[in-house]
């Protein structure tokens, strides 16, 4: 009986504290959601150990991830977009016309993202033998045959990761975060399952386990958003002020993620000239450093977006100004340290979680040097996620498209010379120094807006 009064105890002083200032807003829900994604992530370092003691560096999984690398620039080109234009004019329907017309704005905009995907995925599954080739060089014929199976197999899942993202999107509008951030270990546990139920299909195992990830992700937020009240029909409705709003945002969010996530793709295409063995090797040491950047940027992000929507609507720019300069020192504060960690301990990080199977010692010593230069970047790529997230909340996402074209040429000239001096380490340097480049633009340009709205208003 103790222990429950207890624990009654601590749950409404937590309730409190949830509920009180902004930033208690916020730093509530980051950790919420940040203890979520770090239980997500164990269980992806343990898929990620399965599939270096599976496959090593090995011509089959360059095969996997470079289709996994089209997969992803595409979802969140084409879906992720459209999710963050959505959410913010989302909340600020729901919150100042009604329930009744977000559903409407929700049910229109699910109709269109399915048509759009759907003509995605046919367009990327009917190209590949057209675009792989030219991403893949210095790949053997018979490794660019299996790449091209593969994305064949996986692109449709390019429909069902959008609706995900639009559907976890509206998910976290509604501050119900636990769902959204947990949904990804689906994917993960299937993925294990599919290496150890059919061992004999190699890389198609991978993508197996892609598909049916995805498809019971779509299925469990669903449910989710369906016992919140909310009609998952897509209606394909007349193109109201508030769908056209939508698609206003859209535009410019798009283009800039699109130049954005280019550096990615240009990485691992760059990476191919080079050998299948450095695209799987650069593969492995990203998944180090994506902990922490997924970790921070999924939590921090998820939860600002409805914080800053919420502050932005009431127009009070003084504690939107106080958020944005408290949370970015907040931010490199306690990432700097992490960085300087994955630095110094990146041998051994790699070592313990991969050298097993056909993962061997050669393997660990080109990863950790990767790795080593992929750190630096995390609270450059962290902060910049943030402030992303306010330039999204605010409207203001012409300077994103800008940014992400200053991003993708100083990629392309920092991989070349990069490449000629320290080999496919100088592509994670690369990537490094963009995301500081990226930052110093971001703030810059958002601080100077903000100041701009505060000196206007005063």
């Amino acid at each position: 009986m103790k222990i429950s009064k207890k624990k009654a105890e601590y749950l409404e002083k937590w309730q409190k504290f949830a509920t009180g200032s902004v930033n208690r807003q916020i730093f509530s829900a980051t950790i919420l959601i940040g203890l979520l994604t770090v239980l997500s992530k164990i269980a992806a370092f343990g898929k990620e150990s399965v599939v270096a003691w599976r496959f090593g560096t090995s011509d089959q999984l360059a095969a996997f991830v470079i289709a996994l690398q089209v997969y992803s620039f595409v979802t969140t080109v084409v879906a992720s977009s459209l999710s963050v234009a959505l959410i913010p004019t989302y909340i600020k329907v729901r919150d100042q016309q009604g329930a009744k017309a977000a559903q409407q704005l929700f049910s229109g905009i699910m109709a269109r993202a399915i048509a759009l995907l759907m003509i995605t995925t046919m367009a990327i599954a009917v190209t590949a033998p057209i675009y792989l080739p030219l991403m893949t060089s210095g790949f053997s014929p018979e490794t660019l045959t299996l790449t091209t199976r593969i994305m064949w197999i996986i692109s449709p899942a390019i429909l069902l990761a959008g609706i995900v993202s639009v559907l976890g999107g509206v998910m976290n509008a509604g501050e119900k975060f636990a769902l959204a951030a947990f949904t990804p270990t689906i994917t993960t546990i299937a993925t294990v399952v599919m290496l150890f139920a059919f061992p004999g299909w190699g890389a198609y195992a991978l993508a197996g386990g892609l598909i049916c990830g995805t498809s019971t992700e779509m299925i469990v937020l669903g449910i989710g958003l369906h016992q919140q009240g909310i009609n998952l029909r897509p209606q394909w409705l007349k193109n109201d002020a508030n769908t056209k709003l939508v698609f206003k945002e859209y535009t410019p969010v798009i283009i800039g993620s699109f130049l954005m996530c280019s550096t990615s793709l240009v990485d691992q295409a760059m990476a191919a000239m080079l050998g299948p063995q450095s695209v799987s090797a650069i593969s492995f040491a990203l998944r180090v450093v994506v902990l922490p950047l997924s970790l921070f940027t999924l939590a921090l992000g998820t939860a600002v977006v409805p914080y800053f929507s919420k502050i932005i609507a009431q127009e009070d720019w003084a504690k939107i100004n106080h958020t944005f300069k408290y949370y970015l020192k907040l931010i490199f504060i306690t990432t700097i340290p992490i960085a300087i960690f994955f630095i110094l301990a990146s041998r051994l990080i790699i070592k313990l979680l991969f050298e097993r199977g056909a993962f061997d010692a050669e393997a660990t010593q080109l990863v950790s040097q990767i790795q080593m230069f992929y750190a630096p970047q995390i609270p450059f790529f962290i902060a910049s996620i943030f402030v992303v997230r306010l330039v999204n909340s605010l409207g203001i996402n012409h300077i994103l498209a800008w940014g992400s074209a200053i991003n993708l040429i100083a990629n392309i000239v920092g991989n070349y010379v990069f490449s000629q001096w320290i080999g496919v380490a100088g592509l994670a340097l690369s990537t490094s120094c963009v995301h500081l480049i990226s930052f110093v633009y971001l703030y810059i340009n958002t601080n100077k807006h903000l100041q701009k709205i505060i000196l206007e208003k005063n």
